[in-house]
């Protein structure tokens, strides 16, 4: 039962990875059809990622009241209904309008079940968990790429909301296998904090401004690494154009894949550590000035690679660094600071490539690269200071 069960949320970990590569995917083909100017993505990404800020602000207060299965059988439901929404868009303006079952859906089960993971399982568990959520995005700009060359933007979506609903029945099916940890669970959400009180715990503040660091970056190559490609390399196919969405994504599943080997080994932090340095190699590969595309693809699976452990790792280490009872707050604020930075960063890259060209965004990576490393670092000392001064 135990093994069911783990099986049924590595499919809810795909489900959270498919949407969130497809208007990146998709956006150099839809910008053209609506007839907006680029940085309008950013406008409906925003969109999304504000709805996902308010639905992960609540998940404190629905993992008291709900169990993480109802919590996961909503939320995918509501994505579901998003993503059918945006495949029978013929206007801009509808985009905003299922933009809100679409980001709604999103962050009270993301962090529902993270805390859910870091909570049962271990370091490894929560790596390999997300290297599933790497899955589910490298596949979406494959569907994506697909109904452009087979058909049109809008089947990308559509073709996604059907494999959601197919992991949707099969979250129903399965509701019976949560039953084995749901006194445990109950006990522990019954215990939790709130929000307010979270906040004022030494190392929570720095730790969401590394999440907001380390979101911005993942979220603008989410979104513009197909349209880095089209604006910096000529002749290449809107198919071939639309497939270089896969690249973070594929880089991020290697990067998780690997380190679930070696994450209980290594440790969180060491594992953080390394991951940024090898982000950072990506990038210095991104920026190097060659014609062809294949050292620039190479460079942005990299940075996928050393970003792969980066969030699993921050999540997994909440209980350990702030308590069992700060867990579900901590992990809620982390997700609602770390979609602050996929709403507005992306959108503010927008103007910035509008302004100055899209071969500036590996120096725009750079910035948040560094960031999310020395918020990080600075948490972990004061962290430890605590903990020191409590023996």
């Amino acid at each position: 039962m135990a093994s069911l069960l783990l099986a049924v949320i590595y499919l809810i970990f795909i489900s959270l990875g498919l949407p969130d590569s497809l208007l990146g995917s998709g956006w150099p083909k839809m910008q053209m059809v609506f007839g907006v100017p680029s940085s309008y993505a950013g406008y409906v990404s925003m969109t999304i990622c504000f709805m996902t800020i308010i639905s992960a602000l609540i998940s404190p207060r629905l993992i008291r009241r709900f169990h993480t299965k109802w919590i996961v059988i909503v939320s995918i439901a509501l994505t579901v209904f998003g993503l059918l929404g945006f495949s029978i868009s013929t206007r801009f303006w509808m985009l905003f309008l299922f933009a809100v079952p679409y980001g709604l859906g999103a962050g009270s089960v993301d962090a529902a079940v993270n805390h859910y993971v870091a909570n049962h399982y271990s370091s490894s568990v929560m790596n390999f968990l997300h290297c599933f959520y790497g899955v589910g995005a490298v596949i979406s700009p494959c569907i994506m790429a697909l109904a452009l060359k087979m058909a049109r933007w809008n089947e990308g979506y559509r073709w996604t909301a059907y494999i959601q609903a197919g992991i949707l029945f099969v979250c129903i099916l399965s509701l019976p296998l949560w039953k084995q940890n749901d006194a445990a669970a109950e006990e522990e959400n019954r215990d939790s904090a709130g929000i307010k009180e979270t906040m004022k715990v030494p190392g929570v503040l720095l730790t969401l401004i590394a999440f907001f660091a380390y979101c911005s970056g993942e979220a603008t190559c989410f979104l513009w690494t197909p349209s880095f490609f089209a604006g910096t390399r000529a002749g290449l196919s809107d198919e071939t154009i639309a497939s270089f969405g896969s690249l973070i994504f594929g880089g991020l599943m290697l990067g998780r894949l690997i380190s679930g080997f070696i994450s209980n080994r290594l440790g969180d932090r060491r594992l953080i550590r390394i991951g940024i340095a090898v982000e950072l190699i990506g990038i210095l590969l991104v920026i190097l000035p060659l014609q062809g595309y294949v050292v620039a693809a190479i460079g942005f699976v990299v940075i996928g690679t050393g970003m792969g452990p980066v969030y699993p790792a921050i999540q997994h280490m909440a209980p350990s660094n702030f308590g069992k009872r700060h867990s579900a707050a901590v992990i809620g604020l982390q997700m609602a600071s770390a979609y602050i930075g996929s709403t507005f960063m992306p959108m503010v890259f927008g103007y910035i490539q509008q302004a100055v060209g899209i071969g500036i965004m590996p120096l725009y990576l750079l910035v948040f690269a560094a960031l999310n490393l020395g918020m990080l670092e600075v948490a972990y000392r004061r962290i430890d200071r605590v903990r020191e001064c409590g023996r």
